[in-house]
């Protein structure tokens, strides 16, 4: 999961050397740290982002199976989605803000990777079939009006029947008071109810703070409207989890 909008630096790479540790033996916690004060730990965060196929929620098992032709994957982390796509015959893109996730990548044969942000993506890294934003990773899109541009910059890197696998969370199927006294805080600030504002932390790393994006499904239609994608259909899991896959709206 990439973090933030630019490459990050040794000291900020807090994702990066949680993989790079995990992947070389060392038990850890990822750390993921609210603006409000609010923590939250797991032990099950790195390896989940190592998990095999056969491991995954069946929510995205199923969703994976709609990847076509060429893929770049947004915030590919330790690489479980763009390996698997890679062993199915796909050419996989995986980019991550992470300099030492990508290395990771790399280390995990993982033919085609670069580190760059989300917000640096550009038709310069050429045309995709189908980009996936899995593990709630549509959430790097980051606000209402940045996701709506990253849209229309998704639309232009994509043929006219491209995809987008977005994975997200409702971030209104909750009763902690916690979370819904931050959703309160964030509309009277103007921002959307699942609009964190976060860092990630490990050791003596810590990524900058960034905003992360959670949304309905009604939300997400809305974001969608005059960025050229539509909702295709909705894959749902037992959890306020879910994913929408995305086609380009075809002007007849």
């Amino acid at each position: 999961m990439s973090k933030g909008s630019g490459v990050l630096s040794d000291r900020q790479d807090a994702y990066g050397h949680l993989l790079y540790d995990f992947y070389n033996g060392v038990d850890n916690v990822e750390i993921v740290e609210r603006e409000d004060g609010y923590f939250d730990t797991s032990r099950m965060g790195p390896t989940t982002y190592f998990a095999e196929f056969s491991d995954w929620e069946d929510h995205q098992k199923a969703a994976i199976k709609h990847a076509c032709g060429r893929v770049l994957d947004i915030g590919c982390g330790a690489g479980r989605h763009s390996l698997y796509l890679q062993q199915q015959g796909h050419e996989v893109l995986g980019i991550d803000n992470s300099p030492l996730a990508i290395q990771v990548c790399k280390q995990r044969k993982l033919k085609n990777t670069s580190a760059v942000p989300i917000t640096k993506l550009n038709s310069k890294f050429g045309v995709f079939n189908t980009i996936i934003m899995m593990g709630h990773n549509f959430g790097l899109v980051g606000s209402y009006k940045r996701a709506k541009w990253l849209l229309r910059r998704f639309s232009s890197m994509t043929p006219n029947d491209g995809i987008i696998i977005a994975e997200t969370m409702d971030p209104y199927r909750t009763e902690n008071p916690i979370h819904l006294a931050y959703h309160q805080y964030n509309r009277e600030r103007g921002r959307m109810s699942g609009q964190l504002r976060l860092r990630i932390r490990y050791k003596i790393y810590a990524t900058p703070w960034f905003d992360y994006l959670f949304v309905s499904k009604s939300e997400l239609e809305d974001i969608l409207v005059g960025t050229g994608w539509i909702i295709e259909r909705y894959i749902d899991s037992d959890k306020p989890t879910y994913i929408a896959i995305l086609r380009k709206r075809v002007m007849s």
